[in-house]
């Protein structure tokens, strides 16, 4: 069952959409999608997490059916956004939960907003998108050179090849339909976004519990980065899925709930169960 999509408007007067779950006295856990996807992203792991868990999934701007802005695509302004949202709602910390975009935004958050970050969970994440040959190809071939209305099989192929395992066909459905509800504007923008905004050397300001996942299938981001991410990041540990590509929440959603739950234990202990297993 898809859960209530509801709509919610930041001081700055985008309006962004979200979907909610779980005990509201529980642990407080943002969700930020990757790029060109929207809230759908985590449709596969709301249904494994524990009651204690007070989830949000949250499409950013320029995604799905969030406002889309003539401007403002770097990596502060999705983290404001995500600050915003707190506001908005009356969450004064969280855990950040982000998926390679949105892992980027989560830890751009985690250095401008230190005091309102409870834990850090960052899954497919680059160190930096600079230099990245698949990264640099992707844009000088595709993205840069994209227009509207932007083209099914286009999509289809980008998304396809995050994954490595095999993902239900209706999901891969729905998340092509989210990305060209993306218009080539957005797309360009924050794919620049991504190459101008290099804050490698700020890592170290990242003081709060932090939870890399990473799949040794990934071909977008390399061991290496995650190599340096926790080396950077005081206490950050890796947890590496040997199957799994850029997209494990999507391939192994219920190990993926499960990590989710023992790292939420970790920080607010007697919130979740510790031994806690997702449903199957």
């Amino acid at each position: 069952m898809i859960p209530t999509v509801r709509s919610v408007k930041l001081k700055s007067g985008i309006k962004l959409q979200y979907v909610e779950q779980g005990d509201h006295n529980g642990v407080p856990m943002l969700f930020l999608h990757g790029f060109t996807d929207s809230w759908r992203s985590f449709e596969r792991i709301l249904p494994h997490l524990p009651k204690s868990i007070h989830a949000f999934a949250l499409t950013q701007r320029g995604h799905g059916d969030a406002d889309r802005p003539v401007r403002g695509y770097r990596t502060r302004d999705f983290a404001s956004d995500v600050a915003d949202f707190m506001e908005a709602l009356e969450l004064k910390r969280a855990i950040i939960v982000g998926h390679s975009m949105g892992s980027t935004n989560a830890l751009r958050f985690a250095i401008d907003y230190p005091e309102r970050t409870l834990g850090l969970m960052l899954v497919s994440t680059f160190t930096t998108y600079r230099g990245n040959p698949v990264i640099v190809d992707f844009w000088e071939s595709g993205v840069s050179r994209l227009s509207d209305p932007i083209d099914p099989a286009f999509a289809r192929d980008f998304q396809e090849s995050t994954v490595a395992q095999p993902v239900p066909a209706t999901f891969i459905d729905t998340a092509v339909v989210e990305s060209l509800k993306v218009p080539a504007r957005v797309w360009r923008a924050a794919f620049e976004g991504f190459l101008q905004d290099d804050f490698s050397r700020e890592l170290g300001r990242v003081r709060t519990p932090t939870l890399l996942l990473w799949g040794t299938q990934d071909t977008l981001v390399p061991r290496a980065d995650q190599d340096v991410l926790v080396a950077e990041i005081s206490g950050a540990r890796l947890t590496v899925y040997e199957r799994a590509g850029h997209a494990p929440h999507w391939e192994e959603p219920e190990r993926f709930a499960a990590d989710v739950a023992r790292f939420a234990e970790g920080i607010v202990p007697n919130k979740t169960p510790v031994n806690y297993s997702p449903a199957h």
